[in-house]
């Protein structure tokens, strides 16, 4: 069970949802509160992060990601483009795209810390919080 800021930092519950923390008298603290968010802001459930304005398009995260060479043997797994709907990286507009991330790795109850997508990304696009 977690309390309120606990819901917050996993995003089950929304800063704005406090109402005490909109008063006036707790301005700073609700400043100080989504500062310490920000980092957060747009990472999935796992703590994913694609930053599209650092990511080239390569596909260097799509046929190394575990997941998706699994999901995709006709497509990520021999280094071509996605050939199922099951992976999680794909690149859309030269942009990498991720989804299905229940699948990652670092999801659920028997997850890992898996780095497989970071590691060979050249410009530091794919980042987890």
């Amino acid at each position: 069970m977690h309390g309120f800021c606990g819901c917050v930092a996993i995003k089950k519950k929304n800063i704005s949802e406090c109402t005490p923390i909109l008063e006036v008298n707790f301005k700073k603290q609700k400043e100080k509160l989504e500062s310490l968010l920000l980092p957060t802001a747009g990472a999935e459930e796992t703590g994913m992060i694609v930053h599209p304005d650092l990511c080239t398009g390569c596909g260097n995260c799509v046929v190394a990601c575990p997941v998706d060479v699994a999901n995709d043997p006709k497509g990520a797994a021999i280094g071509c483009a996605p050939t199922s709907d099951k992976v999680i990286f794909r690149v859309v507009d030269g942009k990498v795209v991720a989804s299905n991330i229940k699948e990652c790795r670092r999801f659920g109850k028997n997850r890992v810390l898996c780095y497989a997508c970071i590691d060979p990304c050249p410009t530091g696009a794919i980042e987890f919080v």
